[in-house]
């Protein structure tokens, strides 16, 4: 079977920790790792949204979000169409402690922006949704892992 270095991993831990459908892109040609997940909340009421291509709607929402790891040195982005970007060392990798921290704590942020948009949906004064990812806690979490072993991105 071949490995494909923290990709295998954080596959693992995501399906571990992380209570909500996902999907995994690995963009070899841009050293990139792309996570999509997706949240899911019955519109019972029918409330009208439009969304980010600006199509009306008033079915059931299926929210996509999506996480880039990157390589600072080679992958091209734009920032603003990710809730979260990480940069990896390419040779060093991420740990699997780290891995298991970042699935743990997409859960809790996307169980956040569940109920969030659950809130959106009741709220007929409400005109904007979106999943908030709370980087200084992230940092702060992070900073007390005890990492210990390292898997590199993957080699093609």
């Amino acid at each position: 079977m071949a490995t494909y270095g923290f990709l295998s991993v954080l596959e693992e831990e995501l399906e571990k920790h992380l209570d909500f459908d996902f999907a995994m892109d690995w963009q070899k040609k841009n050293h990139a790792v792309e996570v999509t997940f997706i949240l899911e909340a019955q519109n019972q009421a029918g409330v009208e949204t439009v969304d980010d291509r600006g199509e009306i709607s008033n079915e059931d929402i299926f929210f996509e979000d999506y996480v880039l790891f990157y390589n600072p040195d080679k992958s091209r982005f734009d920032a603003e169409d990710y809730l979260v970007t990480i940069p990896y060392e390419p040779k060093k990798g991420l740990s699997r402690e780290f891995l298991a921290y970042f699935a743990r704590f997409l859960n809790d942020t996307a169980t956040d922006g569940l109920s969030d948009l659950m809130d959106f949906l009741a709220d007929e004064t409400a005109e904007e949704f979106a999943v908030s990812w709370d980087a200084e806690a992230f940092e702060k979490g992070r900073a007390e892992l005890k990492e210990t072993e390292f898997y590199p991105y993957p080699r093609y």
